[in-house]
């Protein structure tokens, strides 16, 4: 008979368990733990999305819908794409749910997002994000709540040492396209020397080119324009607002007077929280305020901003979480004594108490194998010559946190 062959996981996804598990767990738990101290409420979305959404949400030129998307055309002929990241999802079900009723709206939520990358360190094409917005709300505050939010979440973590908060102004819808004209002339006067991506985002992208990697492009953006020049009264005072405001609360930031966002969705505040313990893939949780984004999708102007963080990311810069700890092993001397040692183990569940049964293998090895395990306490029950009823003690643990459960039973 040919031997079956097992089919290999997918390229870029991962099977996560053990330690990963572990510190996956954690970082998600935290994060619930922390957003409802802010009062985000949790919401879920559906993992794939009308193709749309996205192209007109992120944009037909950027790398995420030209090159990255998961797209495929269901048996209805419907176009239709796994989300590559959850603004543009909750953005389309603020519409289409009639959630503008209830605005300002602060969310949160996490799960997998799906982009086809070459995978690496910390990267994958199935990975998973914790995600926080504000929606309908134009007051800096809003940036300044979201800040605060992600800065304790880092603290409470424990990664908050060697990550900085890199801070920028976008401007308002003025000030960009002043920015981006005198950006546009400054790059078309060096169009010999810019790469060939850099080619492309200056007819469609120019702000990209800002963020440039390549060698051949830092001169030239370096020494690019400033957004300060060309800032409004209006979005100066707003950008002070925001870091008078993280100021107050405790949280440390520095500008970053190039870190931009090339869809022209994007005002005001971007920002992005930074570490250099990951190598190249140093960002671990990044955002922005977005007022155009509703507008994009065929809504009302709504402003909105918000931030998300790749959970594996975060998993790699945390302590490992130890292992959980075990209350009581309950282990059967005599298999006579089974019956009632489910009845103890159940009961000490019930209890509240993490609980194992020890029941399989040769009975003289079980006590050893529960000795492995390190409960705090370990029961054993045995059946004597003539009894009916199995006999429960504590062999282990010093004085007992369960006797009120075995004198129950």
């Amino acid at each position: 008979m040919a031997r079956i062959e097992t089919p290999k996981r997918i390229r870029g996804t991962q099977d996560i368990f053990g330690e990963e598990q572990r510190r996956f767990a954690h970082v998600v738990e935290t994060f619930e733990r922390v957003r409802k101290l802010y009062c985000f409420q949790r919401l879920e979305i559906p993992v794939f999305e009308s193709t749309a959404v996205f192209a007109r949400s992120l944009g037909e030129t950027t790398d995420v819908v030209s090159k990255e998307m998961y797209t495929f055309e269901d048996r209805g002929g419907d176009s239709l794409t796994l989300r590559p990241e959850f603004t543009a999802g909750i953005a389309r079900a603020y519409l289409t749910e009639g959630w503008q009723q209830y605005a300002p709206l602060k969310l949160a939520t996490h799960g997998p997002v799906f982009r086809y990358e070459r995978p690496q360190k910390g990267r994958f094409r199935q990975f998973h994000q914790i995600d926080a917005e504000v929606i309908g709300a134009a007051e800096p505050a809003a940036d300044v709540e979201l800040l605060v939010l992600a800065d304790q979440l880092l603290h409470e973590l424990g990664i908050a040492e060697g990550v900085t908060l890199q801070l920028n102004t976008l401007g308002d819808a003025a000030t960009r396209d002043a920015w981006r004209a005198a950006l546009v002339a400054h790059f078309e006067a060096h169009r010999g020397e810019l790469s060939e991506d850099s080619l492309a985002r200056l007819e469609k992208n120019p702000l990209r080119i800002l963020d440039s990697k390549d060698p051949r492009d830092r001169p030239i953006a370096d020494a690019a324009p400033g957004i300060d020049d060309y800032l409004t009264a209006e979005a100066g005072a707003f950008f002070e607002s925001v870091t008078k405001g993280l100021d107050a609360a405790g949280v440390a930031w520095t500008r970053n007077g190039r870190l931009v966002r090339g869809l022209d969705y994007y005002r005001h505040t971007a920002f992005e929280f930074v570490t250099d313990r990951l190598g190249a893939q140093g960002t671990v949780l990044a955002g922005g305020r977005y007022d155009g984004l509703i507008e994009s999708l065929g809504g009302p102007p709504t402003p909105g901003v918000g931030w998300a963080a790749g959970i594996e990311r975060l998993a790699m810069l945390i302590e490992a979480p130890a292992v959980e700890a075990l209350d009581v092993a309950v282990v059967v001397e005599q298999d006579e004594a089974y019956a009632a040692a489910l009845a103890l183990t159940a009961a000490l569940r019930r209890a509240g108490h993490v609980t194992t049964l020890v029941a399989s293998g040769s009975p003289r090895k079980r006590h050893d194998k529960a000795l492995k395990l390190a409960p705090a306490e370990i029961v054993q029950l045995s059946i004597d010559a003539g009894a009916t009823k199995a006999n429960a003690r504590v062999i282990d643990g010093g004085e007992s946190k369960i006797a009120d459960v075995l004198a129950a039973l």
